[in-house]
């Protein structure tokens, strides 16, 4: 008889709750019993899962004991204050918020690119999710990072308002009718208007200069290709854009390399659809195709015109699915495939 799994997802009523939940019963993940939390806010409200409705229950009311995974996508607040609870009660833990990034014992997985590292997923019981951008980045680059290296990565995130939750996509849809209406937009979620603009910020300022979320691309790429020496120059921009992460990439391998190679090398790679035509709308885009997708879109494919080692790409993808929810699924599979 199969085995089946009790799962917990924490922060089931938020955009990638939601979406991990319904990623579990489209991909048909063996749940015995499932098992909804979120804050005060959100505790009591009902979910559907294969058919049933299952009440939010109080993540600080939860006795983990019962589950076998609990999936975190409820902010690193709530990841410091749970997840070891839940690790220590016997689930294992998948965590997105990035609050594992720097933690040397906690493996950071994406399930197309080092698999192999859930391996140490028991040392405490936590395994972490990267980023949405890096998830994108690092399916794209790393058919090429292991055939050829990679010395240097410089890239620019064009980040959807989803990356910031509900209230952002409920504040950009409110700024944007708004101002079509001649009336004056509230913002709130944002330090500026969203519609009709870009913030070039993402996250918190570090002491550096740089954001957080431009520092995650590099502590995460460095964590997950496990190579210190390789460069990553970030920019992160808030753009208004609902749903779909995009960003522009300058990569330098560590021998020379073409545009040819690297399609060639792409077409096969899991995950990703190349859609790459040089003609008018021949490149996909965040609405027409990233959102509502599992795959990490990749365009723009060119040589560098001054270094043979260097090429230029245009990557997306949907940053609520794959570069959350999906990923962290994915993770699971794996586990109950091949360590549970």
């Amino acid at each position: 008889m199969n085995r089946t799994f009790n799962v917990a997802v924490v922060g089931a009523t938020g955009l990638v709750g939601e979406a991990m939940i319904e990623m579990l019963e489209k991909r048909d993940f063996p749940v015995e019993n499932l098992y909804p939390l979120a804050g005060d806010n959100s505790a009591g409200k009902t979910i559907f899962f294969n058919d049933h409705s299952h009440k939010v229950g109080l993540v600080g009311e939860f006795d983990f004991s019962q589950v076998d995974l609990a999936l975190f996508t409820a902010g690193s607040d709530v990841t410091a204050e749970y997840a070891g609870v839940a690790a220590d009660a016997g689930a294992v833990v998948i965590d997105n918020s990035g609050f594992f990034v720097n933690d040397g014992d906690v493996p950071m997985v994406i399930p197309e690119v080092n698999p192999d590292a859930l391996i140490d997923y028991s040392l405490r019981n936590i395994v972490a999710s990267p980023d949405s951008s890096t998830i994108q980045m690092l399916v794209a680059l790393s058919p090429i990072y292991r055939q050829l290296g990679l010395r240097k990565i410089n890239v620019s995130t064009y980040q959807a308002v989803s990356g910031s939750g509900r209230k952002a996509v409920e504040e950009m849809a409110g700024q944007t009718a708004a101002l079509l209406n001649a009336r004056e937009p509230v913002t709130d979620v944002y330090s500026k208007q969203i519609a009709f603009n870009l913030i070039p910020q993402v996250g918190r300022f570090e002491d550096n200069g740089y954001t957080l979320a431009e520092m995650r691309l590099i502590w995460e790429t460095r964590k997950i290709l496990g190579d210190d020496q390789i460069q990553v120059n970030p920019t992160c921009v808030r753009v208004p854009v609902f749903f779909g992460h995009s960003a522009t990439l300058h990569v330098e391998a560590c021998s020379p390399i073409s545009a040819y190679e690297v399609r060639d090398m792409l077409l096969d790679a899991p995950g990703v659809e190349v859609l790459d035509e040089q003609t008018d709308g021949g490149c996909p885009t965040p609405v027409t195709d990233a959102t509502g997708s599992d795959l990490v879109y990749v365009s723009r494919i060119r040589d560098d015109l001054d270094n043979e080692n260097g090429i230029d790409l245009f990557v997306m993808a949907d940053n609520v699915r794959k570069g959350a929810a999906l990923n962290s699924v994915q993770i699971a599979e794996i586990l109950i495939a091949q360590y549970m």
